[in-house]
């Protein structure tokens, strides 16, 4: 079984959490990774490189259409730079509502998937002016145009290459675009190991063979829900904490291929409805231990590595997982890597 690497992610410019992602990299953790939540996902990252020196650090996942292309091309050849080639972009869609309403951008677009494929495609291009190996900027697609790039803008290139481009995908196409164009897929939290192995790996399969690629060359990064801590009344609330997730996601129609393969589908449609009238609670009562079961990681501290590597050993190649500064996080990767 491959050794599956182990991220955490933070948030905000503190002094603290620049010393999380810190004692991550002590612990033994893999990879830091932000997200455009209430910080900018990019500003953090610069902090964290300047005080790490092994972790690959990233966006998972920056909003892809609230940037040109060309300033995410900047910012993460910059970061791939100062880090010393541990940069990696990730880019998701967000929902109309967040890119209209938080961000004012337009999403009149039928396909939204096709317009974060050729986002990728752009920012392959840009790299490869950059890093010298297209002689002319010249990118004609339906979304983006790129044709002026004079020496006194292109910042030249890194021995180190560029970064790594990844894309976080719920729907079809953009898991299959995922295998075909990027180098890693962003899976959502409401996901499960049954539905990665039956239904997203497939996928990323068929997307592979469109793009005459090697399947393996796309990074599957989990993210599932994780419950733990050092008493079992600690554990519960996170548990509740979970269910309360899990109904949110499971009354969104978008998610519920994922309840299908489970056979809750009857579920998510009754949580649906539920939401429509704010019975938040009556929601969560829904939420049976089964599906925590299959939706999260639950284990005291000194099972987590097992529990870990139980649901995503040969599922996933890297999975993330909220890392609170506590000192049982050091033994739970020394497990992982003697496992």
């Amino acid at each position: 079984m491959a050794e599956i690497q182990i991220d955490t992610n933070v948030a905000g410019l503190s002094s603290e959490v620049v010393e999380l992602a810190t004692k991550a990299e002590e612990f033994g953790f893999d990879g830091v990774f932000t997200s455009e939540l209430d910080e900018d996902p990019f500003l953090p990252l610069s902090l964290i490189a300047d005080r790490t020196e092994s972790v690959t650090i990233g966006t998972r996942i920056a909003t892809a259409f609230t940037r040109s292309p060309m300033i995410f091309a900047y910012m993460a050849w910059s970061l791939q730079r100062f880090s010393g080639g541990r940069m990696v972009l990730g880019l998701g869609t967000q929902v109309k509502g967040h890119n209209e309403r938080r961000f004012s951008v337009d999403f009149e677009w039928e396909h939204p998937g096709s317009r974060l494929r050729e986002e990728v495609l752009s920012l392959r291009h840009i790299f490869d002016v950059f890093q010298g190996n297209e002689p002319d900027l010249d990118f004609n697609g339906e979304f983006y145009q790129f044709s002026l790039m004079t020496d006194e803008f292109n910042p030249g290139p890194l021995e180190v290459g560029p970064p790594d481009i990844w894309v976080a995908g719920v729907n079809e196409y953009n898991i299959k675009m995922a295998g075909d164009v990027a180098d890693g897929l962003c899976m959502h939290a409401f996901n499960t190991p049954k539905y990665t192995d039956e239904v997203i790996a497939p996928l990323v399969e068929k997307g592979a063979k469109i793009g005459d690629r090697d399947p393996d060359e796309v990074t599957l990064s989990a993210s599932p829900f994780l419950i733990t801590g050092a008493t079992e009344d600690e554990r519960e609330k996170r548990r509740q904490e979970v269910k309360r997730r899990i109904a949110f996601y499971g009354s969104t129609r978008t998610y519920h291929d994922v309840l299908e393969t489970h056979g809750w589908t009857d579920v998510g449609m009754e949580l649906h409805e539920l939401s429509k009238e704010d019975k938040w609670d009556e929601m969560t009562e829904l939420v049976t231990d089964e599906m925590v079961h299959a939706f999260a990681i639950d284990a005291p501290p000194n099972a987590l590595a097992d529990e870990i590597l139980e649901k995503y050993g040969g599922t996933a190649d890297r999975i993330q997982l909220n890392f609170d500064g506590g000192d049982y996080w050091k033994d739970i990767l020394e497990d992982l890597r003697s496992a």
